[in-house]
């Protein structure tokens, strides 16, 4: 599995940026693709989450109401839509796959560095 992050960039807060994910090297269909993110010191956290196959969304409390998740099937790509940023968004982005009977054995993209300035 292959993994190609990009978006990332400098804003402002509030201001909005998208991370795209494309995905390449298998059959996604029975795959959960999403995004973590590491600040600097810290642990990686999980952000968000879609299930191939049935779509289904899982967010971090803290990013409920502010970032999208989604897909485009025919590109294998994964988005996601960052709105109202904050400085505490700040952080490396990682697109992450996984398999959804295998959850232990994920697969890691290159990150990609949002920095939300206050």
């Amino acid at each position: 599995v292959q993994l190609q992050a990009s978006g990332g960039g400098s804003v402002q807060a509030g201001g909005s940026l998208t991370l795209s994910c494309a995905a390449s090297g298998r059959t996604f269909s029975s795959y959960v693709m999403g995004w973590f993110r590491q600040a600097p010191g810290k642990e990686r956290d999980f952000v968000a989450t879609i299930r191939w196959s049935s779509g289904g969304l899982g967010y971090a409390d803290s990013v409920k109401g502010r970032f999208t998740i989604s897909r485009d099937n025919a590109k294998n790509t994964v988005h996601l839509q960052m709105n109202n940023l904050k400085p505490e968004d700040t952080a490396v982005y990682y697109c992450v796959a996984w398999r959804e009977v295998a959850v232990n054995t994920k697969y890691w993209g290159r990150g990609t560095q949002v920095t939300v300035s206050s």
